[in-house]
């Protein structure tokens, strides 16, 4: 084996910190500097997943973070991926690739061997790259959790990666989220933990000084900066819990001279980051909507990716939102569906050997004439499409297949994991208000997204040439920028080995 590349690894203490920024934000600053630079999370719960160009499956985080370190993602990236499917179990996604649905007891059983295909995907990385940057997943101080540790300081161990934690002072009680993660830790982890970056700063920073110092003289460890809280760019989120507590959609919003667009806020809503390029325009609103309502106020309504079709579809009809829907759609209104979405507007959703739960049928909405049945093996691609005659990229993940009437389809399919194709995906109603695709990131393409607004009644609202993967990269840029100015990246870089610091300051 040759000359292995340097690890530093990002660690939390908690979840929703800012691991995921930070990371993105290292692997930005690192690759503009020279190096050459991948990210790395041995084990990811997320159903907010991408698709590699080998048809591989892996979170979006690692995407993110491999777009900003201007790489190709690859599987290696993420080697384990948890999908929930239910508050206790998840499909496991092995080295990009559906495994197993696993409780969360018997998934424990599986950590050693995991831990060793995690290892050997690190491995991998490391012959390839200068420097990995790997981040962490949750607090890496669970106590019950940690003899079972594949992603945070027992991988950071194996790696001989110098950590640096990662504290939201947003959240409040920022001096005992340092001091008792600290206090959770053996001697030899303690050690291994190098200093802090302090995330989400509100207010004047110079008042935080003594707080700095304080940290400092207790646990005689650097803070490497304080991130303040940033709204002038976007970062992809990792978790769902940034659209938690969802907005109700009335007259007396004070952006009602904004057009609005619903996104219905399921239980196992995946995907989400579909409608980021939504959520940027400036001349309309994207609310995500969970508490059912009428919708007579929303230009247009989606229903996105789920993890679990029957039971969202199920939770559409217990709730009242199903009558909603229904009720919107009779009054003209225009309904858009994204892969789980897609198959709750069709007429059943089969799923005779239990693929998502108990084996049985289920009643769609009706409001396109499609047919699902569940069933295995799970298409992952990144996919070239057509749709009008406007040129697209997007990518598939879903267990299962709909039928959807000739001429009916919409979208013409060009290409699948770079071997062309001749295919159609997706289904539009004959008054073009209902239609469904299984096309994760539709939205990225301006002209698509141009098209779309148009179809909906709002051809007025200006889509900037800098939208989705070209916006991405301008972000990174940003956050680059930004992290720079308020972190000590000279100490950072003093972590690393001394022929990677003679490099990058030569």
């Amino acid at each position: 084996m040759g000359k292995q590349a340097a690890c530093l690894a990002v660690l939390g203490t908690g979840s929703d910190v800012g691991k995921s920024i930070v990371t993105t934000a290292l692997c930005r600053i690192f690759v503009n500097r020279g190096l050459r630079v991948a990210p790395f999370k041995a084990q990811n719960m997320s159903n907010n997943s991408g698709v590699t160009a080998e048809g591989a499956e892996m979170g979006r985080a690692q995407i993110v973070q491999a777009e900003a370190a201007r790489i190709a993602p690859h599987c290696d990236m993420n080697p384990v991926l948890l999908k929930p499917v239910s508050d206790v179990g998840a499909q496991v996604v092995l080295n990009g690739a559906a495994w197993i649905d696993a409780s969360a007891r018997s998934y424990t059983d599986k950590k050693e061997f995991l831990f060793a295909e995690s290892r050997a995907a690190l491995d991998r990385l490391r012959e390839k790259y200068d420097l990995i940057i790997l981040e962490g997943a949750g607090s890496c101080a669970e106590v019950n959790l940690m003899a079972h540790d594949i992603v945070n300081l027992r991988m950071a161990a194996y790696a001989d990666a110098p950590v640096v934690l990662v504290a939201d002072i947003d959240r409040g009680g920022v001096f005992a989220q340092i001091v008792g993660t600290l206090a959770c830790l053996s001697p030899e982890e303690q050690e291994r933990i190098r200093g802090f970056v302090i995330n989400r700063f509100r207010g004047d920073l110079t008042l935080f000084q003594p707080g700095i110092d304080w940290i400092r003289e207790r646990t005689g460890k650097q803070v490497f900066g304080v991130l303040p809280w940033f709204k002038h760019f976007h970062i992809e989120a990792e978790d769902a819990v940034v659209i938690e507590g969802p907005k109700l959609a009335r007259r007396t919003s004070p952006d009602t001279d904004r057009p609005a667009i619903g996104v219905i806020r399921l239980p196992h809503i995946s995907n989400f980051t579909d409608f980021d390029p939504l959520a940027q325009l400036p001349d309309c609103r994207l609310l995500y909507l969970e508490q059912p309502q009428p919708l007579d106020q929303l230009q247009a309504v989606i229903l996105p990716g789920s993890k679990a079709t029957a039971a969202d579809l199920k939770w559409l009809g217990d709730t009242g939102w199903r009558d909603h829907l229904l009720r919107y759609t009779d009054g003209g209104g225009h309904l858009l569906g994204i892969c789980g979405g897609y198959q709750m507007l069709g007429t059943w959703v089969h799923d005779p050997d239990g693929i998502e739960g108990p084996a049985g049928s289920i009643r769609g909405l009706g409001l396109l004439p499609v047919e699902t049945v569940l069933k295995a093996p799970k298409t992952t691609t990144l996919t070239a499409f057509t749709w009008e005659g406007i040129a697209g990229c997007g990518y598939e993940i879903h267990m299962g297949q709909s039928t959807c009437p000739d001429r009916r389809s919409l979208l013409c399919i060009q290409e699948r994991n770079g071997s062309p194709c001749n295919d159609t995906d997706g289904c539009i109603r004959a008054d073009q208000r209902v239609m469904g695709t299984y096309m994760h990131g539709f939205f990225d393409t301006p002209d698509i997204t141009r098209r779309w607004l148009q179809g909906i009644g709002l051809g007025r609202v200006k889509v900037d040439q800098l939208h989705g993967p070209a916006a991405r990269d301008r972000a990174y840029d940003q956050l680059a920028e930004h992290a720079a100015t308020h972190l000590d990246i000279g100490a950072i870089t003093r972590l690393l080995p001394p022929e990677l610091q003679t490099r990058l300051q030569s």
